[in-house]
């Protein structure tokens, strides 16, 4: 049994999701960090079409060109990459070694690997919807060769890559849930959307003319494995507020598997385009990992016996 073979999350994607405001990048590149601290090739892919700075986050000196352009641009521009809701069909290409991926597209160093989706703020007056960037982080799968890999994909704040289907091609979703009510919802909103695909319910297709598309997107649903949906507790800023936090979402049927205390250290490093370092943070971000990790591995032993 080689070392890939041992690690419970290899070759896995873990979605991060949450509200406007919530801190997602910020739990995205803690959990990037973490994953590299426990031996995995940690690959971040920055599918949020507006947010900026999370190379920096990462202590890389430059960002990597866009993905978008590497594929064909938007489809609403005439390139190739289209909506995943008008459009279900996979990305053709998407699953791609990086020794195949041109050296532009991605930074990298120490086990980690750091690439962009794509942005909006530069396609102009009309540009379309960002589904296109939607798309890339459902179906990107990267391959580091010889090296035990997790991909992690930050989406766009709110709900609606989730109701585009980003979350099919999953094996975990992440739900950043800052102390607002709103987020609270949108966690019991992301819990019951995973249940009813489980469930098996299907996608709302009458808008797709084509009935090959409506199979297709169907089938992309009923494949979808999702092993759990986490929440993660973000900028609490003491023990009273973890609590109400935590009772809040308990009330909804939820447990927050950590909760990660406000540190002054994070908004400098998002205010300087530093590098974040803050070890009580890294520390709540390492309970994510080895709360995946034992779920994985618990389920593993269940397929066994089965």
């Amino acid at each position: 049994m080689n070392m890939e073979d041992k690690k419970a999350l290899v070759n896995q994607r873990i979605g991060i999701f949450g509200k406007g405001g919530a801190g997602k990048s910020t739990v995205a590149v803690l959990m990037t960090q973490a994953l590299r601290l426990e031996g995995y090739h940690a690959i971040l892919l920055d599918a949020d079409s507006t947010n900026a700075g999370m190379s920096q986050a990462l202590g890389f000196e430059r960002s990597p060109r866009a993905l978008l352009d590497y594929f064909g641009g938007m489809v609403f521009s005439g390139g190739k990459v289209s909506c995943p809701v008008d459009d279900p069909s996979l990305l053709e290409g998407s699953q791609i070694s990086i020794s195949q991926l041109p050296r532009d597209y991605y930074v990298q160093n120490e086990g980690i690997t750091f690439l962009i989706a794509g942005k909006i703020g530069d396609k102009g007056p009309g540009a379309g919807c960002d589904g296109p960037i939607a798309k890339i982080g459902r179906d990107l799968r990267l391959q580091v060769d010889g090296e035990p890999s997790v991909s992690v994909i930050d989406f766009k704040a709110g709900f609606e890559d989730s109701a585009r289907g980003a979350i099919t091609s999953l094996d975990w979703v992440i739900v950043v849930v800052d102390p607002t009510v709103a987020a609270f919802e949108m966690a019991a909103d992301m819990e019951n959307m995973v249940a009813r695909i489980k469930t098996g319910e299907l996608p709302a297709t009458q808008h797709l003319e084509n009935k090959d598309l409506v199979l297709l997107a169907n089938q992309l649903y009923r494949k979808a494995s999702i092993k759990g949906v986490l929440t993660v507790l973000n900028k609490i800023e003491d023990q009273e507020m973890e609590n109400y936090a935590r009772f809040e979402l308990i009330s909804r049927g939820i447990e927050a598997l950590c909760a990660i205390h406000s540190d002054p250290a994070i908004s400098v490093s998002w205010l300087k385009g530093i590098p974040i370092n803050s070890f009580p943070c890294k520390m709540e971000a390492h309970k994510i990992v080895s709360g995946m990790e034992a779920i994985a591995e618990l389920k593993g032993e269940e397929f066994a016996i089965v």
